[in-house]
């Protein structure tokens, strides 16, 4: 069985977000996936499957280290990358991908891009969880929920979202998936960066499904529906952002980096 390690979010290696790819062409146990993603130790680990299926190519799921996902952009984009770059799809066609949570996903090629047709999930206005502020080293101007169950914190410059330094046990005991913070950015339309020690990725180098969160925020915010952010992580990637009533359009380059053979 192949296995791949692909940088999305980057037309180069060794930046972006890493994502463990496995195809796979039978049914796997939930049990093994996990085992595999946690051997790989990536943030998530994507797991594509062809289907016959009248309204999908494959199935798809994600892992992290620790826990079964319903949503990842940064894998989505990678086994795209790797079933356009290995042939199992033809580059021209898009990839319907079924998942268990986030009902049908499309992606398909644009020039240099693949774009991704993802849910919207907007963030409505919450007080602060107990223990935020503390955790980050700051206290946030704006703070949100979305039905991801991520909390947004919003601070006044992107500075502020780059210096960050959160402690991580702390982060961990707040009760959410994951900890998105944000800022207007200078180059880019919006920065932000995103922890989530609750389940096992201390910081996400580039998160796909939280520019789902992002991007109707920042629209509203902005008074424009087409958008280009930057993740603020060590690795740093890009996300160019359309969005489409309640879908968000997301939009990055990927780069194999690593292709060998699972044995397991």
């Amino acid at each position: 069985m192949r296995v791949y390690v692909v940088d999305a979010f980057t037309d180069r290696p060794f930046a972006g977000n890493p994502a463990g790819v496995c195809p796979q062409t039978d049914p796997a146990d939930a049990g093994w996936m996990q085992r595999v993603a946690a051997e790989l130790n990536l943030s998530e680990t994507a797991f594509p499957r062809p289907v016959e299926n009248a309204d999908a190519d494959f199935e798809l799921r994600w892992f992290t280290p620790a826990v079964e996902v319903a949503l990842c952009g940064h894998a989505t984009l990678g086994a795209a990358h790797v079933l356009y770059e290995t042939g199992a799809v033809p580059g021209d066609r898009p990839i319907r991908f079924q998942t268990l949570h986030s009902g049908v996903l499309t992606v398909r090629r644009e020039d240099d891009l693949l774009a991704m047709d993802f849910p919207a999930v907007p963030p409505t206005k919450a007080d602060p969880p107990a223990g935020l502020a503390e955790a980050l080293g700051v206290e946030p101007l704006w703070t949100g929920r979305n039905g991801q169950n991520d909390v947004l914190a919003v601070l006044p410059e992107a500075g502020a979202v780059r210096s960050l330094r959160p402690d991580q046990q702390a982060l961990g005991r707040i009760d959410a998936r994951g900890i998105c913070v944000t800022a207007p950015g200078e180059d880019h339309d919006f920065v932000s960066r995103f922890f989530a020690p609750r389940v096992g990725v201390p910081e996400d180098p580039v998160t796909g499904s939280a520019h789902c969160m992002l991007a109707p925020y920042w629209a509203e915010r902005l008074g424009r529906t087409d958008l280009v952010a930057y993740q603020a992580s060590a690795r740093g990637g890009e996300v160019r952002l359309s969005v489409r009533d309640d879908r968000v359009i997301l939009r990055g380059g990927a780069v194999t980096v690593i292709e060998g053979t699972l044995r397991a």
